[in-house]
C-alpha cells in the first residue's frame, strides 16, 4: 500500500500501525521480551498481541514512529502482508516434548533459512507448519506446506489452510529424511510459483489442478 511504513500495517483507525517483528518458530529470549517490552513502554503500544503464527503483535504506532521503533528493536521485519512465505510454525518436537519423534525445531529453522520473507519467490502468501509427531499440534495438515514426524521419518502435507474457506491438506510423501524434505519442498515452490496464478495461494492451486497432478510434478 502507497505510504505504508516498511514492516507496518495500517489499522482500522486509518491512522495507526501495527508490526510483527520475525521470532523464527516462535522462540523468544530474555533479550528479545526486554527489547519488546521497553518499544511498547517507550511509545505507549495500546496492544501486544500473540498471533495464531507463533509471533507477537505490536499495535498503536504513528506512521512516523515506525522507523525509529525497527532501529530500537534491531529485530527482521516478520513478513505479515505481501506474497512470499510467511511464517514456519513449529512443535517444540524432540528438543523439549515427551510426544516429539522429530526435531521440529531444527528442520522449521532450516526452512526458515530457506524461504522465509524471500521475496517474488510465490505468487500468493505462504505458511508452514512442522510438526514433532502425528499429534500434528504446529497445524501441518492447516498449513500451504507441512511436515510432521513419525518414527520413520518425515511425512510431508501440501495444501492446506483454515480460515474461510478451509481445507484439510494431502499427504504426498513420506518417510523422509531432514534433507529430502527440504528438497522436495523446493520442488514444491519452484513449481507453484511457475504454475499458479497470481495471488492463488497452494490449496487453492492444488483445487484448481488436481492433487494428483501436483504430485506427478513434484515427485
Amino acid at each position: 500500500m502507497s505510504g505504508v511504513p516498511k514492516g507496518a500495517i495500517l489499522q482500522r483507525d486509518k491512522e495507526t500501525y501495527a508490526i510483527v517483528p520475525r521470532i523464527p518458530m516462535g522462540i523468544l529470549t530474555p533479550d528479545i521480551l526486554e527489547k519488546l517490552a521497553q518499544v511498547a513502554r517507550r511509545y505507549k503500544v495500546r496492544i501486544i498481541k500473540i498471533t495464531s503464527g507463533q509471533r507477537i503483535a505490536l499495535v498503536g504506532f504513528k506512521a512516523g514512529d515506525i522507523g525509529k521503533v525497527w532501529k530500537d528493536l534491531d529485530i527482521e521485519v516478520g513478513p505479515a502482508e505481501g506474497l512470499c512465505v510467511h511464517y514456519v510454525q513449529s512443535c517444540p518436537g524432540t528438543e523439549t516434548c515427551k510426544f516429539g519423534q522429530g526435531d521440529s525445531l531444527g528442520l522449521a529453522a532450516k526452512i526458515e533459512k530457506m524461504f522465509v520473507g524471500r521475496e517474488n519467490m510465490v505468487p500468493g502468501k505462504t505458511k508452514f507448519g512442522i510438526s514433532g509427531c502425528m499429534l500434528n499440534c504446529a497445524e501441518s495438515y492447516l498449513r500451504d506446506l507441512g511436515a510432521f514426524a513419525t518414527p520413520k521419518g518425515w511425512t510431508v502435507v501440501v495444501g492446506g489452510n483454515s480460515g474461510g474457506r478451509p481445507r484439510i491438506g494431502d499427504a504426498i510423501e513420506e518417510n523422509l529424511t531432514d534433507e529430502e524434505v527440504l528438497s522436495l519442498l523446493q520442488k514444491c515452490l519452484d513449481y507453484y510459483a511457475k504454475n499458479a496464478k497470481s495471488r492463488e495461494r497452494i490449496p487453492r492451486f492444488i483445487e484448481r489442478i488436481g492433487v494428483e497432478e501436483f504430485k506427478k510434478a513434484v515427485l
